[in-house]
């Protein structure tokens, strides 16, 4: 009996968290506030199962964000994150 993995990469989150924030955040730099691990979100621990998505750290499984979709909103949490680059848009 095979069993499925708990969590997916950051690349399965990419859509539903550029989709709120206007940007590819795949490739963004995350630091997380528990341990100071630095990585790439699509190299975060990724849990959709539930009525939202968690993004956890791949050091220490922390919360680094938080993304639940309503009827009529969207909740986004991103305490767990020390740093979030949002890159610029050249011109």
């Amino acid at each position: 009996m095979m069993t499925q993995p708990t969590h997916v990469d950051g690349n399965a989150a990419g859509g539903a968290f550029a989709e709120v924030l206007g940007f590819d955040v795949t490739t963004t730099t995350l630091t997380c506030a528990g341990c100071g691990c630095v990585g790439a979100f699509a190299e975060s621990h990724v849990y959709n199962r539930a009525p939202g998505i968690v993004v956890r750290c791949p050091g220490c499984e922390d919360v680094l964000a938080r993304l639940v979709r309503t009827p009529t909103d969207v909740w986004l949490e991103l305490r767990g994150a020390q740093s979030w680059p949002i890159p610029i848009p050249t011109r």
